[in-house]
């Protein structure tokens, strides 16, 4: 789906349709720059984000602006693409993860930023202080995703008790130090469940998935936990199709794999993420500063599991997995 495409969903209209009659007296119009890996392929966040907005009295066309730009899963492009929303001076800058957000930071000191979901907005070198940002941005954060990791894999061993061999499929796209403490966490996590695992890298992108895979293969992982990664999350729907192809049970940190077809998830729910992001923008559009916002961490989580993906693979999944799950899909 092409960026027109996308905006005529999203909004409602054929892209540069005239405003609603009325929509200049209604006062000021709220101007807000969104900043995504992929538009297309996010659009539910997106939705939830705009159903965020809606409930606080803003509606597109009548008293708010939403610049949307999608990098279209090229995380190099998210420089120039904060850099144009800064030139067409919106009143707040709305980031998808933490790459858009460090792009967006590098180009603006002055408008507000908020960012909706990168796991550690401290050791990212977002923010020095979760309690007071202090600068000109603020946001939600996902959770340490190393606090994440070690859950995802015990619910993973615990749905699949016989298979021993897991892999871990990870992209070098975060931080140095974060993407070592998600590692970690990962090995640390392992050990103390008895279970051998297989670091396996996608190195420079998608065109190596497929021998990522392969790697997997020949090592006999039978089961796979796919660490959080920006590029992962565009491309999801390839990584479920070749974890399917090599019949490899896995649990990811997002639901949308698992509505793509993916076995199982386990994370935040990332609807009340966007929604509460909105809630962050509203208090700046009246005059909160970004730094005064507290960033906040998530309240809510989900285990999904996909029982067409189970039966596919001829697996059981035990009654003790099942009972806990947020949602099953059939």
């Amino acid at each position: 789906m092409d960026r027109r495409a996308f905006l005529i969903l999203v909004s409602g209209s054929t892209v540069g349709a005239p405003f609603p009659a009325g929509a200049q007296e209604a006062g000021k119009v709220a101007r807000i720059g969104y900043v995504s890996t992929n538009l297309a392929a996010n659009r539910h966040v997106v939705e939830s984000f705009r159903a965020g907005l809606r409930d606080l009295g803003y509606v597109e066309g009548r008293n708010l602006v939403i610049e949307y730009r999608s990098a279209e899963g090229q995380l190099q492009r998210f420089p120039a693409l904060a850099a144009e929303l800064v030139a067409l001076k919106v009143d707040v800058i709305v980031t998808a993860n933490t790459q858009a957000a460090l792009a967006a930071k590098q180009v603006t000191t002055i408008i507000p930023i908020v960012f909706a979901g990168p796991p550690d907005p401290v050791s990212s070198g977002l923010v020095t202080n979760l309690a007071r940002p202090g600068s000109n941005i603020t946001g939600l954060s996902s959770l340490p995703t190393p606090q994440l990791v070690g859950k995802s894999l015990e619910l993973l061993t615990q749905a699949l008790p016989s298979r021993t061999r897991v892999a871990a499929l990870w992209h070098r796209d975060y931080p140095e130090q974060m993407q070592q403490d998600i590692l970690g966490a990962v090995d640390s996590a392992a050990r103390a469940l008895g279970v051998h695992l297989q670091l396996v890298e996608a190195r420079g992108g998608p065109a190596n998935f497929d021998k990522a895979f392969s790697e997997m293969t020949r090592a006999h992982a039978e089961s796979l936990t796919v660490l959080t990664s920006v590029l992962f999350m565009s491309e999801r729907r390839r990584l479920v199709d070749l974890a399917a192809k090599h019949r490899i049970p896995a649990v990811y940190a997002v639901r949308d794999f698992v509505d793509d077809g993916g076995l199982m998830s386990y994370g935040p729910l990332w609807a009340d993420i966007y929604r509460r992001a909105a809630t962050h923008v509203d208090k700046i559009l009246k005059g909160t500063k970004p730094g005064d916002l507290p960033i906040e961490q998530p309240t809510k989580f989900e285990l999904v599991i996909n029982m067409k993906t189970a039966r596919a693979l001829g697996l059981t999944i035990p009654q003790s997995i099942l009972v806990r799950a947020d949602e099953i899909i059939q």
